[in-house]
C-alpha cells in the first residue's frame, strides 16, 4: 500500500530514506536515489550493489543527477511542504521523540532509533512502512484485523487477504502495488494529456497574439493611408479656396478700374456739353441769321444717347470656375476612395477559402453540381432524404465548412439573376418551416428581388442604391470583429454588418432563389477569387 502522500509521493521517494529525492541520481541498472543516500550505502560496503533490484556493478559508477527527476522533487516539495509530524515514537520510555515512520503490520510507530530493527532483521524487512500517521487503524481491515494490501477492482476499494476468501470471493483483486503502478501508468498518460492541452491553449493564445498584432499593424497602414488621403483633400480645398478668392479679387479690382474709367469719360463729356451748351444760348441771341445757319450744324447735338457699359462683377464666371474647381475635387476625392477600398478589398481577399455546398442542407428543389460550387432552382421536388441539417421551406443551402475564428473570403458569380439570397448563417439555425432573414435569427445575408431591388437584411431591412448592378459579389467575414461586409467585382463596397457577437460556427449561406419558369434559372457559382491588382 502506498504511503499518506499518495501514488505521486511514492513516484517521487527515495527507497533509502523512504523521503521525497533530494538530488536524484539513476544507476545503471534504471532506479534512483538520493545521491547522499546510495553514496552512504556503497561507503559501507566492498562492492557497489542497487539497494532495490540488487543487480552488483564490478566498479562503482559514474552518478549522473536525474534533472528531469530532481525538478519534479522541487516542484513537489514547493506545492507540498512538509508538515511538522505530531506522532510520537510508541516506544520511547522517558522522553518520547517524534515518529520517523510508522508500521502498518506493527501498529506502531517509530523514531529513528526503534526503526532500525525494520532494517536489520528479515522478517520486519517485509513489512510496510509510511508516513507518521495517528490513525494507524484506517490501514487495517477493521473486519479481519488484517492490512489492507490488496484491491478490490469490482468494487474500488482496499481489502485485506482474508477479505478475497468471504465477501469479494471471485471479485477481481490484485495487490496495491499492482494498482498503483496503473494508476501511475494512468496518471502519466493524464499528464501528458494535460500538458498536450497546455500546449494547444498556448499555441491558441500565440495564434490569437499574432492576429492581433497582424490587425494592430493592418489598422495602422490603414489609419495613416486614410489620414494621408484626408489631409491631400484638405490641401486641395485649401488650395481652390485661395485660388477662387484670389480670382474674386482681381475680378473685383477690373471692375472697380472699369467704374473709375467711366465715370472720367462721363465728367468729360459733361464739361463738353456744357461748353456747348454756353455757345448755343449765345448763339440763340444773335442776329446775324447767315451766321447761325452756317455754324448750326457743327453745335447741334446727336439726338443718339451713347451706350454706356454696365458695371457687374461676373460671379457666374466664378461660380462656373467653382463648379468646375468642385468636380475636379470630387473626381480626386473618388479616385482616392476608389483606390482606398481596392486596397482594403485586396487585403481581405488574401483570407480566401475554397468553398463546396453541402448536399445534406440543400431544399428538394434546389440541383447542386458535380463539383458542388453552383446550384440553381429545378422548378421540381426531388425524392430526398428528411434530414434533420436540410431546409423543407425556404431554397436554401449551406457550405460544407464552418469557421469559428478568423477571417475567410469567398467570391459567387450573380450574373443575369432576378433573385437571389447571399451571407452566412450560424450553426444553430431554425432550418423547418418559415425563416426570418435578420441578425437576431441567425443570419447575416444581402438579397436581390425583382431584378433590382438590393436589400440588407439587417432585423429592419435597409434597402441599397448601387450604381451598378453586380456580377459577381465577394463575402468577407472577420469573425472575431463581428463583421460581414460585401463587395462587387469593381471592389466597390456594398454593405457591412459591424459589431455583431459571433459565438458559434458561421456557414456561408446562398439561395438562387424561384426559378420563376425560366426567368431566373442562371446558377449561383462560387468562383475561385480574382484578385484585384
Amino acid at each position: 500500500m502506498s504511503s499518506s502522500g499518495g501514488p505521486l509521493t511514492d513516484t517521487l521517494q527515495c527507497s533509502i530514506c523512504l523521503e521525497v529525492f533530494t538530488d536524484p541520481v539513476s544507476t545503471p541498472c534504471g532506479h534512483n536515489f538520493c545521491k547522499t543516500c546510495l553514496n552512504k550505502c556503497w561507503d559501507n560496503s566492498q562492492t557497489c550493489i542497487c539497494p532495490y533490484c540488487k543487480e552488483t556493478f564490478k566498479q562503482k559508477p559514474d552518478l549522473k543527477t536525474n534533472t528531469t527527476l530532481r525538478e519534479l522533487a522541487d516542484h513537489y516539495k514547493q506545492k507540498s511542504p512538509e508538515k511538522t509530524s505530531d506522532v510520537l515514537c510508541d516506544f520511547c520510555e522517558e522522553r518520547k521523540l517524534k515518529a520517523l515512520k510508522s508500521c502498518v503490520m506493527c501498529q506502531s510507530s517509530y523514531c529513528q532509533t526503534h526503526l532500525e530493527r525494520h532494517f536489520r532483521v528479515a522478517a520486519l524487512k517485509k513489512h510496510k512502512l509510511m508516513d507518521p500517521v495517528s490513525n494507524l487503524e484506517d490501514y487495517i481491515c477493521q473486519k479481519h484485523e488484517r492490512p489492507l494490501d490488496l484491491f478490490c477492482r469490482d468494487d474500488q476499494m482496499c481489502v485485506c487477504s482474508v477479505c478475497t476468501a468471504t465477501d469479494h470471493e471471485n471479485h477481481n483483486t490484485v495487490p496495491i502495488e499492482e494498482e498503483t503502478t496503473e494508476k501511475k501508468t494512468e496518471l502519466m498518460k493524464t499528464q501528458k494529456d494535460v500538458q498536450q492541452m497546455i500546449q494547444n491553449k498556448i499555441k491558441k493564445i500565440q495564434d490569437i497574439k499574432r492576429s492581433t498584432e497582424a490587425r494592430k499593424r493592418n489598422t495602422e497602414q490603414e489609419k495613416a493611408a486614410r489620414v494621408e488621403l484626408f489631409t491631400d483633400l484638405i490641401r486641395s480645398i485649401e488650395r481652390l479656396q485661395t485660388e477662387l478668392l484670389e480670382m474674386m479679387e482681381e475680378q473685383q479690382k477690373a471692375a472697380e478700374k472699369q467704374e473709375r474709367d467711366l465715370i472720367e469719360e462721363l465728367e468729360q463729356e459733361i464739361s463738353e456739353l456744357k461748353m456747348r451748351n454756353i455757345e448755343l444760348e449765345q448763339l440763340s441771341h444773335t442776329k446775324d441769321h447767315l451766321h447761325l445757319l452756317q455754324i448750326y450744324s457743327f453745335l447741334s447735338i446727336s439726338r443718339n444717347t451713347r451706350n454706356y457699359p454696365e458695371i457687374i462683377v461676373k460671379t457666374h464666371e466664378s461660380l462656373e470656375t467653382l463648379r468646375r474647381a468642385l468636380t475636379q475635387l470630387k473626381d480626386t476625392i473618388d479616385e482616392k476612395l476608389s483606390q482606398t477600398v481596392s486596397s482594403e478589398l485586396k487585403w481581405m481577399q488574401q483570407y480566401a477559402v475554397d468553398v463546396t455546398l453541402d448536399p445534406d442542407t440543400a431544399h428538394p428543389d434546389l440541383i447542386l453540381s458535380d463539383d458542388g460550387k453552383q446550384v440553381r432552382d429545378g422548378d421540381f421536388t426531388q425524392k430526398l432524404p428528411d434530414k434533420p441539417e436540410r431546409f423543407d421551406i425556404c431554397v436554401n443551402v449551406l457550405g460544407k465548412e464552418g469557421f469559428s475564428s478568423g477571417r475567410f473570403y469567398f467570391e459567387v458569380q450573380v450574373k443575369e439573376k432576378t433573385e437571389w439570397i447571399l451571407g452566412v448563417a450560424r450553426e444553430s439555425i431554425h432550418r423547418k418551416g418559415q425563416i426570418k432573414l435578420s441578425p437576431r435569427d441567425g443570419y447575416w445575408t444581402l438579397i436581390l428581388r425583382n431584378g433590382d431591388e438590393y436589400k440588407a437584411c439587417e432585423d429592419c431591412r435597409v434597402s441599397l442604391s448601387l450604381r451598378v448592378k453586380p456580377q459577381r459579389v465577394g463575402v468577407f467575414v472577420d469573425y472575431d470583429e463581428g463583421l460581414v461586409s460585401f463587395y462587387d467585382e469593381s471592389s466597390s463596397h456594398i454593405y457591412s454588418f459591424t459589431d455583431q457577437s459571433f459565438t458559434e460556427k458561421l456557414y456561408p449561406l446562398f439561395s438562387p432563389s424561384l426559378n420563376y419558369g425560366g426567368k431566373n434559372s442562371n446558377p449561383l457559382i462560387i468562383t475561385p477569387v480574382s484578385y484585384n491588382k
